[in-house]
């Protein structure tokens, strides 16, 4: 009970210091800074890669041709090898709207192999901007404040939008701006885990840590990555293989001394529905083991830390109350607990949950370390991560 006790105390301090400092991932706070508008609004030209997407792009793209942008805006829709019509309604709907739209048909993949072997959706994020001219040499000199915005065919942004995301890149100087869209909760599988799965990934990227430039911290969201043409002089050539492609992106602006920006918006919104929980399943579970590059010392202690940070209050309050008196065991089981389940509460407001569902948060865990355990096992298994039905194989 002793050594129960001690390592109670231990998950307690560790979540004061999560609570405390660790870049205050959980408070919901980073949203777009408030700036004045430019003096001239800067040409965009946004990449969509669609793959099978014809159920999505009605309820999408027309939000994206009608944004209410005050400079030139083209669309360039890549259809990556889609079986469902995916390029023909695109177009369809580009014709309705009267704003330029490009549907560009997918190539097949460059004979590439190894480390050198292109990820399907950096692919497509490649063709898309080499329909755009980009990139195009020492002649990019001729665009130094013209824009690229990348976001997926199931992502709907208000009207607004991208003038917000402009104005947040030209007055605050960002190469890089990106808002974590605002993801469906409508089913109850939804309700549990989408919530989790924002709250987590803020804990590994702190949106804070993202946005200070001294800080080795990068990330981005892939659904909405507005980046300076300029701070892409190859392309996405050094991301190539990157399966986790929004992460690579961050890091690799920031390595090159780029600025960048990362935070929360109720104004860009994915409709993907994930109606059951296989679905969230294959959504974490495909790129899991990938984040951890496929590292089984990672992956171990990984697991160990979800049990230890999250399982062990909640079981030692329980076993505390349970077997008699022992109220340091209880106190320290109890501490820990609190605090996990009031850092979790801003995200649950945010998507207009009950904080009731907070101290439910150790079960969560548990159910995203089995996603993970599950992502490595599909790893030395031969099946590898997924983009849209297509498999990128990793044994």
């Amino acid at each position: 009970m002793l050594a129960l006790s001690i390592a109670c105390t231990v998950a307690a301090v560790v979540w004061a210091y999560l609570v405390a400092g660790h870049g205050g991932y959980w408070r919901t706070s980073q949203w777009l800074p408030a700036t004045g508008e430019p003096d001239r609004w800067p040409d965009v030209v946004a990449i969509v890669p669609a793959r099978n997407e014809a159920e999505m792009l009605p309820a999408t793209l027309p939000a994206l041709l009608g944004q209410d942008y005050p400079g030139a805006l083209s669309v360039i829709l890549v259809d990556d090898g889609s079986s469902d019509g995916t390029g023909e309604i695109a177009a369809g709907l580009g014709r309705e709207s009267g704003r330029p739209l490009r549907v560009v048909a997918g190539a097949a993949f460059p004979n590439d192999s190894g480390t050198d072997r292109w990820a399907g959706k950096v692919w497509a994020m490649a063709q898309g901007l080499s329909a755009a001219g980009i990139p195009d040499g020492p002649a990019r000199d001729r665009h130094p404040e013209s824009y690229v915005l990348f976001t997926d065919a199931d992502i709907a942004c208000a009207p607004g939008a991208l003038r917000d995301l402009v104005a947040a890149a030209e007055g605050d100087d960002r190469d890089l701006v990106s808002q974590m869209a605002l993801l469906r909760t409508a089913t109850g599988w939804e309700r549990v885990v989408v919530p989790a799965f924002v709250y987590f990934f803020a804990q590994l990227y702190p949106f804070r840590r993202v946005n200070a430039p001294g800080s080795r911290t990068a990330a981005a969201a892939g659904g909405c990555m507005l980046i300076r043409r300029s701070a892409l002089p190859q392309g996405v050539a050094p991301i190539r293989g990157a399966l986790i492609d929004d992460v690579a992106m961050g890091r690799m602006i920031k390595g090159q001394r780029g600025r960048t920006w990362l935070g929360l918006s109720k104004n860009v919104v994915s409709v993907r529905p994930y109606a059951k929980l296989a679905d969230l399943w294959q959504m974490v579970a495909r790129s899991a083991y990938t984040q951890l590059n496929y590292s089984p010392v990672l992956l171990a202690g990984t697991l160990i830390g979800l049990l230890f940070l999250y399982a062990l209050p909640p079981t030692a309050t329980i076993i505390g109350l349970a077997a008699g008196p022992a109220p340091a065991l209880t106190a320290a089981g109890l501490a820990g607990w609190a605090l996990m389940s009031l850092s979790f509460v801003p995200m649950l407001r945010l998507y207009r949950l009950s904080p009731l569902r907070a101290p439910g948060l150790p079960l969560i865990a548990l159910l995203y370390a089995a996603m993970t355990a599950d992502s490595a096992r599909r790893h030395y298994a031969g099946h590898g991560a997924q983009w849209r039905g297509r498999t990128n194989q990793t044994r």
